[in-house]
């Protein structure tokens, strides 16, 4: 068999599993999601307004005055909660092909950004952090969604559904209902049987939106997933 024939095989017996909609791209978070993600939030003035932003965790201290991205930031005080009525978003935006997370503290019609980072560069730095080594390991892009790709073992004809033996049966259930959660993902699984150690052979890429992946107990459940896929 050639090697685009090899292509060709996998191509038309891979397994396709989709939740549809569009990536979701906005969640509210609890204020712990800040730490997790490595950031404090910060009361003082930025360029001589009062208002909230964040720096990395502990890298600042009350009176301290520093300058970054062309901005004089004076910190006040470093907050161990939400300011008062005031509610965390964050959403993903696109910026000439780079994803970009952006936070806000939201209040009515009142929307203040306090921060604006390369999205794959803090999940990155966040799934080391919080020991999720599966899904640091499985990104492969991120966008709107995040890419996450697994192989194992030498390439052949991919096996029918039914052919499927339990550890990847189980984990397309429930890869369906984290993605219910979610609201959208997609799953392309070729599975190749097993090699004469018993090893299993596969190519796994799941996309997931990449805001969700920044709520902990999503996170901790696709790492779960792929950690079980052997």
């Amino acid at each position: 068999m050639t090697p685009q024939e090899l292509r060709e095989l996998i191509a038309l017996n891979t397994l396709v599993f989709e939740t549809l909609g569009q990536p979701e791209k906005e969640r509210e978070f609890r204020f712990k999601s800040l730490k997790r993600w490595g950031l404090d939030l910060i009361a003082g003035r930025r360029n001589g307004e009062t208002t909230f932003f964040t720096g990395a965790v502990d890298r600042h201290r009350a009176q301290d005055v520093y300058e970054e991205g062309g901005s004089r930031f004076e910190v006040e005080e470093i907050l161990t909660e939400l300011p008062k009525n005031k509610k965390l978003y964050a959403h993903i935006a696109m910026a000439e092909g780079t994803a970009m997370l952006i936070g806000q503290l939201r209040e009515g019609d009142e929307n203040i950004e306090i921060l604006r980072l390369p999205a794959a560069s803090l999940l990155m730095a966040y799934c080391k952090k919080q020991r999720l080594s599966q899904v640091a390991e499985a990104i492969r892009s991120v966008g709107a969604a995040t890419e996450l790709a697994k192989q194992r073992g030498q390439e052949g004809k991919p096996v029918s559904f039914e052919q499927l033996p339990n550890v990847p049966r189980r984990f397309l259930r429930e890869a369906k209902k984290v993605e219910k959660e979610m609201g959208f993902g997609r799953v392309a699984l070729a599975y190749f049987g097993e090699n004469k150690d018993r090893d299993a052979r596969f190519r796994l890429s799941w996309l997931v939106p990449t805001i969700a992946l920044f709520e902990i107990d999503i996170a901790e459940k696709v790492d779960k997933l792929l950690a079980a896929f052997k």
